[in-house]
């Protein structure tokens, strides 16, 4: 199957369903009391970091789904986005910092191991997800500090 065919799936899915989620779950005045470190970026940076992350995330998707739709890449990848996708409830909605560490850090190693299963096989898409994987282990270093400071 052509990628023109799959691509508009995974885009729907992930920058669809990400976007929504974020828009759910977006800071409120929980999130605003809360001491945060110096290195905290302003809130407008998450929402366009977010949908190029998003559409970065959706294209390897697309592309592993081609490649090997039931191999160990794409279970990390379907791992990474129930991550993903539980980290901004876990946080804004139950309020619980610690368990949101612990999930973004499973995000992390999970990010990292999907790169790590992609390299030699679709070296696209494992580099598509090298930005994801910073801007993961940045939040969780985020995350901890916050859990930290509260």
């Amino acid at each position: 199957m052509p990628i023109i065919r799959v691509l508009p799936v995974f885009l729907l899915l992930v920058v669809g369903a990400g976007l929504a989620i974020g828009y759910i779950t977006a800071p409120g005045p929980w999130y605003a009391a809360l001491a945060k470190p110096a290195f905290n970026p302003p809130n407008w940076v998450f929402a366009p970091v977010w949908t190029i992350l998003y559409v970065l995330i959706a294209v390897a998707g697309a592309r592993t789904w081609q490649r090997a739709r039931h191999g160990m890449a794409m279970r990390l990848w379907w791992l990474q986005l129930v991550l993903n996708f539980a980290w901004s409830p876990a946080f804004f909605v139950l309020h619980q910092v610690g368990l949101a560490l612990l999930i973004i850090l499973l995000l992390a190693a999970t990010t990292t191991a999907f790169i790590a299963a992609s390299w030699r096989s679709d070296r696209a898409s494992a580099l598509m997800f090298l930005p994801y994987a910073a801007w993961v282990f940045f939040a969780a270093l985020l995350n901890g500090a916050i859990l930290s400071l509260n």
